[in-house]
């Protein structure tokens, strides 16, 4: 019977003001259409049948309206009973009390009109009754005069409607919703097909969010012993490691509403709307609490205040900030409801933001080692149709420092390259030509080259080849060409060591290799070029680092320049002396020149062997590893654990140093 009952309920129409205006549109066309019986009686007539009917004595009374110059006809009884007059008298669609006229018709100017009837009259024994009126349309002119009041009145109630989250849209989606969370929201109801299968690697962080999932499910687990559920957890590390992953996970695992939004969203170009939003987010999450917020990017807001001395062009990114503030730990409280961040920019954000009762825990999502790329390899691999005998770890190994994001540009470009073929499966080589189109960009085989300039580009890539090869703690080469490519001439391609800790030995010898291209061009020619200019530059800025931030040059000492919260106190000013700026200058360039020498003596020692390779690079525009062996034999130092299978020798390989621009 009650859901009967709540049936009958929802099937009574709702009441709407729609209703109101349309009644009084239809009462206006009413009055307007049948309001006036008068006007609507009486047959059309001429003017010239009118004064035939006066002239027979047939008019009992006419009624001038001056200022519409109509005439109201009426005929005397004897007349209505003539057979010409018997349809003059039409029925209103609305019954009249008053008597209605048999004709009507306009007459042109007044006055002739007043002459021709008082001729006629003079000859007639019975004369007429002749009445003058105005007519005016008093309902009309009331509702124009009252309109402008109604429209005023509708106006300001559409408002309101719209302001206070009626009908037109949720919130945020219209201009009166502005102070809105634009928060979507993801529940039980929301299929969320994410969940922390689909995140591979990324251990610690995995084990920390997915804790932070079981607080909210199970809360006696952990409140039993006295323990408070954290406040809020902020993601930080590289791009594309995989922070937004982590957070789309906890919204397909949690069974708890999950608001996620970009820091972006809070802010808007109308003042106090960021800090209302912000309200208003809180506000739904503790109305569903327990509930996860998840507000990704948020260094657009959480950005350290009282840093622009500028006036107050911050202020409104200040205020949504205070009130985050206020939200997550302020004077009340926000029972069960957890926020997540995700940043790059971890070192700008504000102080207040980071401290303990709000963002209670820090997960660093760093850059995935060679374990970790295989398992995100064989996550990213499964919807390609790959070939059977295709290495995993082979493809880990090839992709050193490559975040999440880059790895699936791998897996899809290697796909679209393996379709431009024209293959029914994706395969190794896929994978290499991948990175290499990912790394050094589209090759340019059409692009025109001098054969003075390709000479040039072979040596100078040569070069870099012999020196590295030369060189203990080089990185070990697996490819060279001078293929055009992106916006180099030629590259030589390497297979780095994954180092946590970097020695001033290994600093050297990366710096001596990567001018060696340069050395080459001198040893040869006698001359340099330009080519040089990305070796040049990560050479100064290797120097520069052993000089300033590290402490490895003997000059300067065990002091370091280096301000790893980014918010130096220094401001436009240097930290040192100019005395010991200038020791810095010398020390950097003392560094790079003794590497520049180094790296010509050692092509000086072997000049035919690198002539030999240049000459083998024009011929075959690429070559590989197993080409620097036949020429320079093995390399005596080089470590198991670094080495490159030699069942791999023909393929390519990963991080790049560009040369030739």
């Amino acid at each position: 019977m009650a859901n009967d009952k709540k049936n009958i309920k929802e099937k009574k129409p709702k009441f709407s003001p729609y209703w109101i205006y349309g009644i009084l549109i239809a009462l206006f066309l009413g009055f307007q259409l049948f309001g006036d019986s008068s006007s609507s009686g009486g047959s059309k007539t001429t003017t010239s049948d009118f004064f035939k009917f006066l002239a027979n004595g047939d008019v009992e009374k006419i009624d001038i309206v001056k200022n519409t110059r109509v005439a109201r006809v009426y005929l005397t009884d004897e007349a209505e009973s003539k057979e010409e007059h018997k349809s003059s008298k039409q029925q209103p669609f609305i019954p009249s009390v008053s008597a209605l006229p048999n004709y009507k018709f306009e007459f042109g100017d007044l006055q002739n009109f007043e002459n021709r009837l008082n001729e006629i009259i003079e000859d007639l024994d019975t004369k007429p009754v002749v009445e003058f009126d105005t007519e005016t349309d008093t309902f009309g002119n009331l509702l124009i005069g009252i309109l402008p009041f109604i429209l005023l009145i509708g106006v300001w109630i559409f408002i309101m409607r719209r302001m206070s989250g009626g009908a037109g849209g949720g919130a945020g989606g219209q201009i009166f919703n502005i102070g809105k969370s634009k928060a979507k929201l993801f529940d039980q109801n929301t299929e969320v097909k994410t969940s922390f299968k689909d995140v591979a690697g990324l251990e610690g962080a995995k084990e920390e969010v997915q804790e932070i999932v079981d607080f909210l499910k199970f809360p006696e687990k952990y409140t039993t012993l006295g323990g408070k559920i954290p406040k809020g957890a902020l993601l930080v590390g590289p791009p594309g490691t995989g922070k937004t992953l982590l957070a789309k996970a906890v919204a397909g695992e949690a069974k708890v509403p999950f608001f996620s939004l970009s820091g972006s969203d809070f802010v808007e170009m109308f003042v106090g709307v960021g800090a209302s939003r912000v309200r208003d987010l809180f506000k739904q999450a503790k109305e569903k609490s327990p509930s996860i917020i998840f507000i990704d990017e948020i260094d657009a807001i959480g950005r350290a205040r009282g840093k622009n001395a500028m006036s107050g062009s911050n202020d409104e990114r200040e205020n949504t900030l205070n009130q985050l503030l206020t939200e997550m730990d302020g004077f009340g409280t926000n029972t069960n409801v957890i926020v997540l961040a995700a940043t790059n920019r971890a070192d700008i954000l504000d102080k207040a933001l980071m401290r303990a009762g709000r963002f209670d825990r820090q997960i660093y999502v760093d850059l995935p080692d060679v374990r970790e790329r295989k398992e995100i390899f064989e996550v990213h691999l499964r919807p390609l149709k790959k070939a059977k005998d295709l290495d995993t770890d082979f493809l880990s190994k090839q992709t050193p420092g490559f975040s999440g994001a880059d790895i699936a540009n791998v897996c899809n470009e290697a796909a679209l390259i393996a379709a431009r073929n024209g293959k029914k499966e994706v395969d190794k080589q896929d994978f290499l030509d991948a990175v290499d189109r990912i790394i050094g960009g589209l090759e340019k085989k059409n692009k025109i080259i001098t054969p003075s300039e390709k000479k040039a580009v072979a040596f100078h890539e040569a070069g870099h080849a012999t020196v590295s090869w030369m060189l203990e703690h080089a990185a070990p080469l697996v490819k060279v060409t001078i293929v055009p490519r992106g916006r180099s001439l030629g590259a030589a391609w390497y297979l780095p060591e994954e180092r946590l800790i970097v020695r001033p030995e290994q600093m050297l010898d990366e710096m001596c290799a990567a001018l060696g291209g340069r050395a080459a061009e001198q040893v040869i020619f006698g001359k340099i070029s330009t080519g040089a200019l990305s070796d040049l530059e990560k050479v100064t800025k290797q120097a520069r680092a052993m000089v300033t931030i590290y402490g490895l040059s003997d000059k300067i000492g065990n002091l370091t320049y280096y301000d790893s919260s980014g918010q130096s106190e220094y401001g436009f000013t240097k930290p040192y002396s100019e005395q010991t700026a200038e020791l810095i200058d010398k020390e950097i360039s003392d560094i790079i020149e003794e590497q520049y020498d180094r790296a010509v003596a050692l092509l000086e020692a072997n000049k035919d062997k690198l002539t030999e390779l240049a000459e083998e690079l024009l011929d075959k525009e690429v070559i590989f590893k197993d080409n620097l062996e036949r020429i320079f034999g093995k390399r005596a130092f080089e470590k198991e654990e670094a080495e490159v299978k030699s069942e791999e020798k023909t393929e390519g390989s990963e991080t790049t140093e560009v040369s030739g621009k």
